[in-house]
């Protein structure tokens, strides 16, 4: 007999509602929630494909243990003690920092994800913190540090409403968007233009997204800044500034004019290969628009000047009048954000407290370059100790940063290392214990990050939609199990990390005069707390103690986990709102216009004035079913337009001697891969694109259909060592690169062996 259950998707940033059918314990299909209050039945292939991502035979049933040299299965006892004789004496003979954490981009996808790593890391006491994060976003987390003072605080196109939307390095008709959470974009975007709206897009490729514009604009890859930069310039050289209600919350705008003086549109044109009448009328466009957006994604992050991009981003938001606003770019509020507190200056935001200690780069928000993991391990030196330990939760680094081959190596030479992944992967296989988490049905779903970047106000929870399968451990009590084991409290009782953190939440809250149970009984409030295990009560804590919770009975009308509970498909509370100055928390208390970091690097994005490009450039690019490495082990998500080929403009074709179909070997500054072909004018002439996430062709891995047709991994085009200095992110896209044709024939002698 069959039932359904509901689910909000989590394989991409969407978060789309799911209504789930399923039979005997196995989930069998898939349709959109059409009473969803965010989705609203939307669906994409991706969810459409959710119950073969569930049910993917080469999932890891139980843990693994490294044992004379091979994974062999253990039980879950043997496995956590092997991480606690593994950890613990790293920590005790070499210090926390000798203990390294990688956490994946999954993460962010799970309630496991979003609740247990920062206990893991305040746990373990280790600066040695490599998230996927330095090879997206971290630009626009620096910048908006910089900016609002918190790295957090980042404000999102108001799609519904707004009347023109300039994208930069974004293609959400095929990743669904990011940093901006938003079910159907595709049909948000189509209803801006079906109202009059304008839609541009600034990218180097004609993608889906910029078939839909009104006007798309073939920017140099890496130009992002430049072209930015000379937009604002315009608007303060022919007085288009209009901060509006914005002028009591900003401080530095002569300054500003002052130091992008220099970037006229006439000045970048030959470095962005964008004319200066084409700048100046996109400037002029979004100066004129009744309600605007800019919005800049990975295509503008993942470049040299990376974080520039993602300031000047916000600058022109700010310099129309459009941040803050109903149709611009607002700040979201999500229901288990901590308690509003009152406006007024903050610790600000600082790069840079501590250092990698190899190559010095900086850490920023907590975290460094993913990129300098390799060099971490593999590479002594008078300060500090190497990594010695590896703690990857969610991650698969050998294959999604640059110079995988080196990195693959240096996990080889670890002295132990702990991977929670439910795959046999690139990365996992060199673990000593692997913890598969059990697949997203048999797990509660609540998205604590994608909510604070959503499009609209809701609130949405799921319990398990299938029961826990004999064997499988929940993917919270196995994260609850790690910290116990590597902060050397193996064996006490799990349950014990979720009251803890709640005991000491609570003794915070009952503190803090702004706080809705200011001098109440802590052990009181913990006691009322609902849910069925530690993580639902730390879920119904965040509601209560959130900006729409009860407050435990000060606001009857307000969310605890019981009121959501009864509306099984989420509840809305509303359209984005201005929220100034309440998010800010700089020193001075407003938008800081050009922070001292941001002045800093300009001389280098002036320098880029005059550079002489790279004859060839390559570019990532995004499928629509596909989500980094994750889900090439699925056969409905992989083939058709989603392969792993190289894109050429025929005049590059041409010029090379490049045909359609034939194997073209690529050489970078980290090695070199062969791919092939796909000539196609979907890319400006001068840049060739290959897509991220492939490369499944080593040994030792259990992805049976990834493996059929494993692609190349791009990454190891890259030896590490371009980076966005301010952020630590990789430079991913605008990378220069040779074309080698490879002769069939020769190539096919050369492959039989004698």
């Amino acid at each position: 007999m069959s039932r359904t259950a509901l689910r909000i998707c989590p394989l991409c940033e969407a978060t789309c509602g799911l209504t789930l059918t399923v039979e005997g314990g196995r989930v069998t299909g898939a349709r959109g929630d059409r009473e969803d209050v965010f989705s609203k039945g939307f669906l994409c292939p991706k969810g459409a494909a959710f119950p073969a991502v569930d049910g993917d035979p080469d999932r890891l049933r139980g843990p693994l243990v490294r044992r004379d040299g091979e994974l062999r299965e253990a039980t879950w006892q043997e496995a956590f003690d092997a991480v606690a004789a593994g950890i613990r004496p790293v920590v005790e003979r070499h210090g926390p920092h000798a203990v390294g954490v990688v956490l994946g981009n999954p993460n962010v996808h799970t309630v496991a994800g979003a609740l247990y790593p920062p206990v893991l890391l305040a746990g373990l006491g280790t600066r040695s913190l490599f998230t996927a994060s330095t090879l997206d976003q971290m630009p626009k987390h620096v910048s908006s540090g910089l900016l609002f003072g918190d790295a957090n605080a980042i404000p999102v196109p108001d799609l519904d409403r707004t009347d023109h939307l300039l994208l930069i390095g974004a293609n959400p008709l095929e990743s669904n968007g990011s940093l901006c959470t938003a079910p159907d974009f595709p049909g948000r975007l189509k209803a801006l233009r079906a109202r009059g709206g304008t839609l541009t897009v600034i990218d180097p490729r004609r993608t889906r997204t910029a078939r839909l514009a009104d006007r798309h604009v073939t920017v140099r890859p890496g130009a992002d800044a430049l072209l930015l930069a000379a937009m604002a310039h315009v608007l303060f050289e022919e007085d288009l500034v209009r901060l509006g209600d914005l002028t009591p919350h900003v401080q530095g705008l002569e300054e500003l004019r002052a130091a992008l003086r220099d970037f006229t549109p006439e000045g970048v044109a030959a470095a962005c290969d964008v004319d200066a009448d084409t700048i100046r009328t996109l400037a002029r466009e979004l100066a004129a628009a009744p309600t605007a957006a800019v919005y800049g994604r990975i295509g503008s992050c993942t470049v040299p000047h990376g974080t520039l991009a993602s300031w000047l981003v916000d600058v022109l938001n700010i310099l129309t009048g459009n941040l803050d606003r109903p149709g611009g770019a607002l700040f979201p509020q999500a229901a288990t954000d901590r308690t509003p507190r009152p406006a007024g200056p903050g610790r600000g935001f600082a790069l840079g407290r501590w250092h990698s200690r190899v190559s010095r780069h900086p850490e920023a928000k907590g975290e460094l370059p993913l990129s300098a993991l390799a060099e971490e391990i593999d590479t002594a030196t008078e300060e500090g100790e190497p990594i010695r330990a590896l703690i990857a939760v969610a991650a698969n680094p050998v294959l999604s940063a640059p110079d995988g081959d080196r990195l693959d190596k240096a996990l080889e030479s670890l002295e132990f290392m702990v991977s929670v992944d439910p795959y046999l992967n690139e990365t996992s296989r060199h673990a000593h214990v692997v913890l598969p988490p059990p697949p997203p049905s048999q797990a509660p779903h609540h998205d604590f990050a994608f909510n604070t970047l959503a499009v609209r106000h809701q609130v949405r929870y799921n319990r398990p939609a299938v029961p826990l399968a004999p064997g499988r451990m929940a993917e919270t009590e196995i994260m609850a199990r790690l910290v116990l084991a590597v902060t050397g409290l193996h064996g006490a009782d799990p349950s014990a990390v979720d009251g803890t953190v709640v005991a000491q939440t609570l003794g915070r809250a009952v503190q803090d005069p702004h706080s809705p149970v200011h001098g109440r009984d802590p052990k009181e409030l913990a006691a009322a707390l609902t849910g069925e295990d530690g993580p639902e009560r730390r879920l119904d804590l965040m509601l209560r103690l959130g900006p729409y919770g009860d407050g435990f009975g000060a606001r009857p009308d307000g969310l605890a986990l019981a009121r959501l509970l009864e509306h099984p498909h989420g509840i809305d509370l509303g359209p984005l709102r201005p929220r100034l100055p309440q998010p800010l928390r700089t020193v001075s208390g407003k938008v800081e216009l050009l922070p001292e970091p941001i002045a800093a690097d300009l001389p280098r994005l002036r320098q880029a004035l005059t550079a002489s490009p790279a004859a060839l450039v390559l570019v990532g690019r995004r499928h629509l079913r596909s989500n980094n490495s994750w889900l090439h082990n699925v056969p409905s998500l992989t083939g058709g337009s989603n392969r792993c080929t190289l894109h050429v403009h025929p005049e590059d074709a041409a010029r090379l001697g490049v045909r359609d179909g034939q194997p073209v070997r690529v050489r970078g500054a980290g090695g070199e891969v062969t791919a092939p072909a796909e000539v196609t004018e979907d890319v400006r002439p001068g840049v060739v694109s290959l897509p991220h996430g492939w490369g499944h062709d080593r040994p030792g891995t259990r992805l049976g259909h990834a493996s059929t047709d494993p692609g190349v991994n791009v990454n190891q085009l890259l030896d590490g060592s371009l980076l966005d200095p301010l952020s630590g992110n990789a430079v991913l896209n605008g990378f220069p690169v040779e074309l080698v044709p490879v002769a069939e024939k020769i190539e096919a002698l050369s492959s039989v062996k004698p």
